[in-house]
């Protein structure tokens, strides 16, 4: 078995998903950590330590162990503030590799991670593997350039790591197209599903757990909020299908992120007051897995209106309670949501567009087999099938030389 070192600096896998820098990437690290822990594994987790009152090490399950290192101020940080403190990150993980022996493997998740598991790998000479989960030439060429340093960070991280994982066909071809990635690193590993909460249920029982309307049509948005990631569209898609004698209403469920989270919230509140639709949309804050999986099996459909998506955890997790999905068609998403299976895909942003998708998925003759498609398509995913594909990998990586910058 192997000891693996997972390096997730900016965000700690126990944080609450659908806030702050929390997203897909925390239940990614926590569920993959678990499962590979399961099989055996020792998983030593690294994250930032972003409070004064966090434990140095917790044990949060036999074999997967998360420790919280000081690299800058004991406080949550502004994220242009991240990559200042990385150097401290990577000496502090080091220092901890000095008292408890080398690992077989580093495993960064983030371009953050990169940076530390980079240096790491070359001061330790061991396998690096990466998981990028967002790539800002992808989110550039699709929505708006953030930093051309970043850029530049991934390229050179791609260019040394020893495997990077992409979670599905398309994202594998964007590291080729984008960053000239060699073909032979990049390796598929589909994300899975925590079926034991994601599974379908009774949808007027789990409204009434929320205390939700059972003749309305339920529309659901989960993610955090900003703009990249189309949570207006969500809204104005509940304003047209309202419009055209829909009796929906929306629930969106996540917190404000990013530089321009709080503006993004204040705008989807002032909409919601002009457009008159104060009594169809609530607002709900960010939830555990058991209670989001209530509000997927609640909701007649679900709403993943990205403009950029690596993965689209959501699709998966929806898909799972026997929700369909209304996804748009880029990254991941192509992969999770087959048309006429478990939903549909829209490569149009128009807010009628939509409305009509919405139309087509909810028609009585399509409904029941869009969910039990979804279920179907689902239990492809599992975190074990995840884990076992790391396993496989990173034996090979044991077995053959270090790729060099």
């Amino acid at each position: 078995m192997a000891r693996l070192a997972v390096l997730s600096y900016h965000t700690s896998p126990l944080a609450q998903p659908g806030t702050g820098d929390g997203g897909g990437m925390n239940v990614y690290v926590r569920e993959l950590s678990s499962a590979l822990a399961r099989l055996g594994h020792e998983v030593d987790v690294f994250t930032r330590r972003d409070s004064a009152h966090v434990r140095d090490s917790v044990l949060v399950e036999p074999g997967f162990r998360l420790h919280h290192v000081t690299a800058g101020p004991a406080a949550p940080l502004d994220r242009h503030d991240f990559a200042r403190h990385v150097d401290a990150f990577a000496d502090a993980v080091a220092a901890s590799f000095r008292c408890s022996g080398r690992p077989d493997a580093i495993h960064a998740n983030y371009w953050l991670s990169g940076l530390a598991g980079h240096r790491l790998k070359h001061e330790l000479d061991v396998p690096l593997v990466v998981t990028f989960h967002t790539l800002e030439r992808v989110k550039a060429d699709h929505f708006e350039p953030e930093s051309d340093e970043r850029a530049r960070q991934e390229a050179s991280i791609i260019a040394c790591a020893d495997a990077v994982l992409a979670s599905c066909e398309v994202e594998a071809e964007q590291f080729v197209r984008y960053y000239d990635a060699s073909p032979s690193r990049v390796h598929i590993v589909p994300l899975g599903v925590q079926h034991a909460f994601f599974a379908p249920g009774h949808r007027p029982q789990a409204r009434r757990a929320l205390g939700l309307d059972p003749a309305s049509t339920l529309l659901l948005y989960v993610g955090r909020l900003q703009a990249l990631k189309g949570v207006d569209l969500a809204l104005e898609t509940l304003i047209e299908s309202r419009r055209r004698g829909r009796a929906a209403t929306l629930a969106i469920v996540g917190g404000p992120s990013g530089r321009d989270g709080r503006a993004t919230l204040a705008y989807l509140h002032q909409r919601v007051a002009d457009a008159g639709v104060i009594d169809h949309v609530t607002f709900v804050a960010p939830q555990s897995h058991q209670l989001l999986s209530s509000w997927m099996r609640a909701a007649d459909v679900t709403l993943v209106p990205s403009r950029s998506e690596s993965f689209g955890l959501v699709a998966l997790e929806s898909s799972a309670c026997g929700t369909p999905v209304i996804a748009s068609e880029v990254g991941g998403l192509t992969n999770l949501v087959e048309p006429g299976v478990n939903g549909l895909l829209v490569s149009d942003r128009a807010p009628a567009a939509w409305a009509d998708a919405v139309d087509h998925v909810l028609d009585a003759d399509r409904a029941l087999a869009l969910a039990s498609g979804a279920v179907l398509l689902a239990r492809r995913y599992t975190w074990r099938a995840a884990a076992e594909e790391l396993t496989a990998l990173t034996d090979s990586l044991a077995a053959s030389g270090l790729v060099h910058c």
